[in-house]
């Protein structure tokens, strides 16, 4: 009798699991709240999810990046929000927001 083959089997092997998103915090940021770590692999499927991501690793840091920064996705720049959408091996980079007086 000939072997049945799973369909979910099938299902899971065809489905990858999504790539993450490489997270870049500036020096500054990163010795403030990371103690020093710049990069993180996320897997997100928008920002705010990025976000509370880094604030499950460093209690805190979401509020300061909500606060405090300028996001770059993909290499266009954006204002910290909640909703931007992340695509699977996305970068992100938060950088500290410029202050004039």
């Amino acid at each position: 009798m000939p072997a049945r083959s799973s369909h979910k089997a099938a299902s899971a092997a065809q489905a990858p699991p999504p790539a993450p998103a490489r997270v870049v915090l500036t020096g500054g940021l990163s010795r403030r709240y990371t103690g020093g770590v710049t990069e993180f692999s996320v897997v997100a499927k928008n920002l705010r999810g990025i976000i509370k991501e880094l604030d499950r690793l460093y209690p805190g840091f979401g509020e300061h990046l909500e606060e405090e920064t300028t996001v770059a996705i993909d290499g266009e720049i954006h204002d910290v929000g909640y909703y931007q959408t992340i695509r699977p091996g996305s970068e992100i980079y938060f950088i500290p927001k410029l202050e004039g007086g």
